[in-house]
């Protein structure tokens, strides 16, 4: 039976291959990618709320008749505004959009239109904002978008959710039949779940709400399943290497806690504790490290290196950009300088040092002259070789790929391997994601730290949030004004760095020394900014996402955030940690305008909470598992709909499954267990492939 992985999206009908590109933006490259596509959510449209009936302030679906549409730019602002009008017969309701002027054009007088969106009272009238539309064609009456529950499909320009579901009805209809049923019959029967196909066909167009949660129950248990079983196989190819035991006495432990100026905290104590134990062992260490913004990973990482050289060898500390290899590097450097560890010979390795500087650290890693070598993924490059790797750290390591994470650990034999985050995880993500990891967590933020706290502005009220950061500018402090975007887009109504950067120094703050820093700069320009803005040259740094990890200023303690609620809810969060870094209190300001459920509920948690655990907590049950880390991350991009915030109870149920199928069969060799790895190889290769080869 021809694999569906390898029959491309083109050739279901419908598609083609001009509408095969839209696919490909959502990840969509074949007909499996396809049957696994799965709506976000769900419409009732068996019978719909007249607008008669709707609720005021609620997110709600109503259906009506267009009356009128047009299109307009307001005189009051600079916006283009346009407005449809349906009605049910007795009331009518109007769909506004700014900047999208094209969206008029799609409804014409007497067709039937459904909008979802939040209801409210604007001048007498009933409105809906930026409301989800579709129109509804007669024919399809009591076919797939009216009649029953509708199916609501994440989008792209360019397709509609009438044209997709026609797609994915007919592609339903051709191979429903042939995916391979991964969870083995005894399994489904023991847990009472329904087979595949009544599975995919029930959350694509569900027969009835109660059928469409068995079937999600059924597809969630197949992904944690799965996932879980390539977790404990990876946990199981770790512990059987063999590793380099580290000698680490009790008087080296207590020597090092006591070399800094400062208490540590019990947390980070605890934490050098577990990394010595790992050490000590002569298997390697595979440690997760993950504390909040300044909970002071860097030094707790720093000790597993001063172990490594201690016992004659060396360690890599990669990062994933630059600017925060080069704050490794400082902060590193100064800890050596100024503490009793200035025997530890460190380098920096980034990809835009010349070749002559780049073949000279080359030339001392490999004769052992360099003990602790820090840089970008420019450590993992072939040329590179370690006289003697031992202790490897990986910093944001979700930002890297999976082959990329591999690479390091491979330029020595089996070497001890921390892995670092800023991005709180929550503990049922932790459970899904690194159950092949051990887990240490700084919870505690070290003395002496000020408060932050936050505040939200309207977009109209950005002219009073200026006001409150010339204020704080004025008692010698500094600021950062962050946005979302380098230059400004006639798509995006935006106000991006560029262009505002030229404003503030014209205008608002014309009377202060301002500095830019964006992604798009060359390295040193960048550096040259961080490094005016660190020595006080710089009041206010108006900068990109770039700042969201790597910058640590002290006497930085004011932040405004323009268009907050652009942004995730992590980055919000690891931006604000950019302030606070001092004894004085810090304000951040967040200024926006919320559209969406989603939007208000990211700043409704960043305004509630500075705790980073609780805000990874929200962020998890805002977007779900697939979006908490990104494209990259592996184990998120397999969890299509299981979401470990809101199902931990069958997340448990699948950790006991498969821990069960792999201490029976490590190596997935039985015949009745070729099913179960067939299908881990072909939804995640890489990962298996590195396990298997372990």
């Amino acid at each position: 039976m021809r694999n569906l992985q390898d029959i491309s999206v083109q050739f279901i009908k419908g598609v083609g291959p001009s509408r095969k590109k839209l696919f490909n933006q959502l990840g969509i490259e074949n007909v499996e990618d396809l049957l696994y596509f799965f709506p976000r959510r769900y419409e009732d449209r068996r019978q719909m709320t007249t607008i008669s009936n709707i609720k005021l302030g609620e997110w709600q679906t109503v259906a009506g008749k267009v009356v009128s549409q047009n299109s307009r730019q307001a005189w009051y602002h600079k916006k283009h505004v346009s407005e449809v009008v349906i009605t049910d017969g007795q009331t009518s309701l109007v769909g506004v959009w700014f900047n999208q002027p094209y969206i008029a054009n799609y409804f014409k007088p007497d067709s039937r239109a459904v909008f979802y969106g939040k209801a409210e009272i604007y001048k007498d009238r009933i409105q809906m904002i930026a409301p989800e539309y579709e129109i509804i064609e007669e024919e399809e009456e009591g076919n797939l978008s009216i009649g029953r529950i509708v199916p609501v499909y994440p989008l792209t320009r360019g397709l509609t959710q009438r044209s997709l579901r026609k797609i994915i009805k007919f592609c339903l209809d051709r191979h429903v039949g042939t995916v391979p049923e991964a969870i083995p019959y005894t399994l489904r029967e023991k847990h009472k779940l329904l087979n595949l196909t009544q599975s995919i066909l029930n959350l694509h167009f569900p027969e009835s709400f109660e059928l469409q949660a068995e079937a999600y129950k059924r597809i969630s248990f197949e992904e944690f399943f799965l996932f879980q079983v390539s977790v404990f196989l990876r946990k199981t190819s770790i512990v059987q290497k063999k590793g380099m035991a580290h000698e680490i006495d009790p008087g080296f432990y207590e020597e090092f806690l006591s070399s800094f100026a400062f208490e540590l905290t019990q947390a980070q104590k605890k934490a050098i504790s577990e990394i010595a134990d790992d050490m000590r062992a002569d298997c390697p260490m595979h440690r997760l490290l993950q504390g909040d913004v300044g909970s002071g990973k860097t030094l707790v990482a720093f000790f597993g290196c001063v172990a490594a050289k201690r016992n004659g060898n060396q360690s890599a500390f990669m990062a994933p950009t630059e600017i925060l290899a080069k704050q490794h590097f400082d902060v590193l450097s100064e800890i050596v300088r100024q503490g009793p560890f200035k025997d530890v010979r460190l380098a920096l390795l980034v990809s835009d040092m010349t070749k002559k500087e780049r073949e000279a650290v080359y030339q001392k890693v490999k004769t052992g002259e360099i003990d602790v070598l820090i840089g970008t993924h420019a450590i993992i490059q072939e040329g590179l070789e370690f006289k003697n790797l031992s202790f490897v750290v990986i910093d944001e390591q979700h930002k890297f790929g999976v082959r990329q994470r591999s690479l390091l650990p491979s330029k020595g034999i089996n070497p001890d391997v921390l892995i670092m985050t800023a991005t709180p995880i929550p503990r049922t993500l932790c459970l899904t994601l690194y159950g092949d990891l051990d887990i240490s967590v700084l919870d505690e933020l070290p003395q002496g730290r000020g408060s932050i706290r936050t505040i939200l502005f309207r977009e109209d009220d950005a002219a009073e949030a200026y006001g409150r950061v010339r204020e704080i500018i004025k008692q010698g402090q500094q600021a950062y004004i962050v946005y979302p975007i380098v230059e400004e887009s006639a798509k995006l109504d935006l106000k991006a760095a560029k262009a505002m950067f030229e404003y503030f120094k014209k205008e608002e703050f014309k009377d202060f020394k301002i500095g830019l820093v964006h992604g798009q700069m060359k390295r040193k320009e960048a550096q040259a900014a961080m490094d005016g803005f660190k020595n006080k040259e710089i009041d206010i740094l108006i900068a990109t996402t770039v700042l969201e990890v790597g910058v640590d200023v002290p006497n930085a303690t004011v932040m405004v955030i323009e268009h907050a609620d652009r942004f995730g809810l992590s980055q919000l969060h690891q931006l604000r940690g950019r302030i606070g870094r001092g004894a004085v209190d810090s304000l951040c300001i967040l200024i926006g305008d919320p559209s969406t459920p989603e939007a208000k509920a990211r700043l409704d948690a960043i305004l509630s909470s500075t705790d980073g655990f609780k805000i990874a907590e929200q962020d998890l049950l805002i977007r779900g598992p697939g979006e908490f880390f990104g494209r990259h991350q592996h184990g998120i991009n397999e969890l299509k709909i299981a979401n470990p915030a809101t199902q931990l109870d069958i997340l448990e149920l699948t950790r006991k499954e498969a821990m069960g199928l792999v201490e029976a069969d490590p190596r997935l060799e039985n015949k009745a267990n070729h099913l179960i790895k067939a299908t881990i190889e072909k939804r995640y290769p890489a990962y298996l492939s590195l396990v298997m080869a372990g």
